[in-house]
C-alpha cells in the first residue's frame, strides 16, 4: 500500500513536470542549435528486433536539473521504439521515473553501491524489455572488479561500476538474446580495461556460443583504445557491421566550450546475429537534447525457431 501510494503521487508530480518542462516559450540552456547530422529513428522491420544504449546523463544537463528531464527522456525513448535498452547513470531517481513513464517495459538491475534494486544507492547499468513480448528466463549482476559478486571498486577507479544482464525470450516465436549492458569508468584506463575483459569473459563462459548476444554501453572509451580492441575481439560493432549504418560522435556535451564531441556509446553484437541497421539518434525532443550522450541504436535479427535457444 505504502509503494503503491508513493507511485502515485510520483506519478502525478511526473505529469506536472511534463507539462513544464515542454512548455512553448521556455528557451532551455539545452537547446539545439545547428552544426551536426540531423538523425532520426527509423521504421524497424517487423522481424528485426531493436537494442538502444542511452546514457541519460544522471544530474544537470547543462544547467537543466534532472527532473525538468524525465519527460523528455522518456519520450526519446517512446519515439524509438526499442524493444530492449540499456540505461547508463540511471539513479534511483530516474529509476523510479522511468518505471512510472514506460509501463511498457519492466526492467532488472541493481544499484551500483549497494547492490539493491530497491532502495538503491548509486546508479543503476539497468536493462529494460517490453512486458508484453518477451518473458525474463534470468538475469544477474556482477561488478567490474577483482571481487565482482559483491559491490566493490578498481582502485584508482571513479567509482564502482556494474554490469547488468538479461536474458530474454520472444513469447511469440520462442526466439533467445541475452542483453548485456554496462558503463566502464571514466578515470582509470585500468578499471576500464579490466571491465572489458571481465565483459568478455563472462559472455564466453556464461553463455554457449550459440546464444545471440547483444551488449551495449557508454564505455568511456573511443575506437582506438584498448577496451574497444578487447570487446571487438569477440563482438562486432553494429556501427560498422550494419547493413545501413547512419552515425555521427554519441557525446556531445550540449557542445559546450569543453565538449569534445567523440564515440563513446556501443552497440556490439555475437556473430549469431545480423546487424541490419545502426543508427545514432541526434534529433533530439522539442528541440532540446535529451541528454549529454546522443542514444543508439542497432536493428539486428535473431536466429531462432519455436523451442530453439539455450
Amino acid at each position: 500500500m505504502f509503494f503503491s501510494t508513493i507511485q502515485k503521487w510520483i506519478a502525478l508530480f511526473l505529469s506536472l513536470t511534463m507539462i513544464f518542462s515542454v512548455s512553448a516559450g521556455v528557451r532551455w540552456a539545452d537547446s539545439m542549435t545547428d552544426g551536426f547530422p540531423v538523425i532520426a529513428p527509423a521504421e524497424k522491420a517487423p522481424e528485426d528486433v531493436r537494442v538502444m544504449s542511452f546514457n541519460i546523463r544522471c544530474t544537470d544537463n547543462n544547467g537543466v536539473p534532472a527532473i525538468l528531464r524525465h519527460a523528455i527522456v522518456a519520450k526519446q525513448i517512446l519515439k524509438i521504439k526499442p524493444d530492449s535498452f540499456g540505461v547508463q547513470e540511471a539513479t534511483a531517481e530516474w529509476m523510479a521515473a522511468l518505471k512510472t513513464l514506460l509501463p511498457a517495459y519492466a526492467c532488472v538491475g541493481v544499484a551500483r553501491d549497494n547492490g539493491k534494486s530497491i532502495g538503491g544507492v548509486g546508479e543503476y547499468n539497468a536493462v529494460f524489455y517490453l512486458r508484453e513480448k518477451y518473458d525474463l528466463l534470468d538475469h544477474c549482476d556482477f561488478w567490474l572488479s577483482d571481487t565482482p559478486e559483491t559491490p566493490s571498486i578498481v582502485p584508482g577507479a571513479d567509482c564502482r561500476r556494474i554490469c547488468t544482464w538479461a536474458k530474454l525470450q520472444n513469447k511469440e516465436t520462442a526466439a533467445i538474446y541475452v542483453h548485456v549492458n554496462a558503463h566502464l569508468d571514466s578515470g582509470s584506463a585500468n578499471a576500464r580495461e579490466l571491465g572489458a575483459k571481465l565483459i568478455t569473459d563472462f559472455i564466453g563462459s556464461k553463455f554457449p556460443a550459440s546464444t545471440p548476444v547483444v551488449f551495449t554501453a557508454d564505455m568511456n572509451a573511443g575506437e582506438s583504445s584498448v577496451p574497444y580492441r578487447i570487446m571487438t575481439g569477440s563482438l562486432a560493432d553494429a556501427r560498422y557491421a550494419a547493413k545501413d549504418s547512419e552515425g555521427t560522435f554519441t557525446f556531445h556535451k550540449c557542445f559546450t566550450e569543453d565538449a569534445h564531441p567523440r564515440i563513446l556509446d556501443y552497440v556490439m553484437c555475437k556473430d549469431t546475429i545480423t546487424v541490419n541497421a545502426f543508427r545514432v539518434v541526434t534529433s533530439g525532443i522539442d528541440g532540446r537534447f535529451v541528454s549529454d550522450h546522443f542514444p543508439i541504436y542497432a536493428d539486428v535479427f535473431i536466429p531462432g525457431a519455436r523451442g530453439s535457444g539455450s
